[in-house]
């Protein structure tokens, strides 16, 4: 998705504040208004902290995290941060939500094609394993019934969106937004225009809706699909196949959580008919464009319904300046 084309207006309320931050492998953008100065400043580090703590926590590279502890575990009982427990739990919902569509465990096909490193000190994956042996405990705990590779990176990255606007709204800001690399959540009156990128040319925006008091989230493979061995991946895994999902696709989806959006484009991605359910499920709507030669713009869109699918009518700039 793009950066923000809108910027939450400052007139009506005095001071605001913009600032941005290298965390969970991008920009963390966070935007205010609507308070003093210094209640700002403080507001803004909050919220950075709770994503620091995400990133933390959740991080598949990081020795120390609660991933990585539990991908050494193989059975063993590990006591997580309440973070990574409710991750979990949102992840084991999406995943009954989709018919397993969405799952946790698919790291040893990450780490396959190249998308995240391999690490000699974790147990083995049981070849069976899935999301369905993630066992959550009381007191935070979490056991793995089968050894698996957790990587919570289709999810953590929107939860630490909704963290951070649960620390600017704890800390009394009035409006604010929070972008993540496109995993975008705005709160108070605000309002911003959304656009992405082409699937088959991502120097091409493309107007997707106005978005007021919610979350949005995309997944499309322009920047991350690579070459292994003389065929093209991507590092959205089709959790029923177990195999890299084909590019040429943009999925959207907004919903009232950044954490539901974000993991809700890997369901759609894969099967958009099949995602309908679970978008139901969570009261998202979505929006697919797929690379399209035939047809106005090379590309072709539709928006999810309480009927299914319709075909939606986007602009496109560069055709409209020509």
């Amino acid at each position: 998705m793009s950066r923000a084309a809108r910027a939450p207006s400052t007139a009506a309320c005095g001071h605001a504040r913009t600032r941005a931050r290298p965390l969970l492998g991008t920009l963390v953008e966070i935007a205010v208004r609507g308070a003093p100065a210094a209640a700002l400043d403080d507001a803004i580090d909050r919220a950075f902290a709770a994503v620091q703590t995400v990133h933390d926590r959740m991080s598949y590279h990081d020795p120390a995290s609660d991933v990585s502890r539990l991908n050494r575990a193989g059975a063993d009982c590990v006591a997580v941060h309440p973070h990574t427990w409710d991750v979990l739990a949102l992840a084991r919902e999406v995943a009954e939500a989709s018919g397993g569509r969405f799952d946790v465990s698919v790291a040893p096909e990450l780490v396959r094609h190249g998308y995240l490193p391999r690490h000699a000190g974790f147990a083995q994956p049981a070849p069976e394993a899935n999301w369905r042996h993630i066992e959550l405990l009381p007191g935070d705990r979490v056991r793995l019934a089968r050894p698996l590779h957790l990587d919570l990176g289709g999810i953590a990255k929107g939860y630490a969106v909704d963290c951070a606007i649960g620390a600017l709204q704890a800390a009394g800001v009035a409006a604010g937004r929070v972008n993540a690399g496109g995993d975008l959540r705005l709160f108070g009156n605000v309002e911003e225009a959304i656009h992405v990128r082409h699937p088959h040319a991502a120097t091409r925006l493309l107007p997707l809706c106005q978005l007021g008091e919610g979350a949005v989230a995309t997944s499309a493979t322009y920047y991350a699909a690579r070459r292994v061995r003389g065929r093209t991946v991507s590092p959205l895994i089709d959790a029923a196949t177990r195999q890299p999902c084909a590019g040429g696709r943009s999925v959207s989806v907004l919903a009232g959580r950044c954490a539901v959006a974000d993991a809700l484009t890997k369901v759609v991605y894969a099967d958009p008919a099949g995602a309908l359910a679970a978008l139901r499920h969570f009261g998202g709507h979505a929006v697919v464009i797929d690379a399209d030669p035939g047809a106005p713009g090379h590309f072709r869109a539709r928006a999810s319904g309480p009927d299914g699918w319709r075909d939606l009518s986007l602009p496109d700039p560069e055709a409209a300046a020509a």
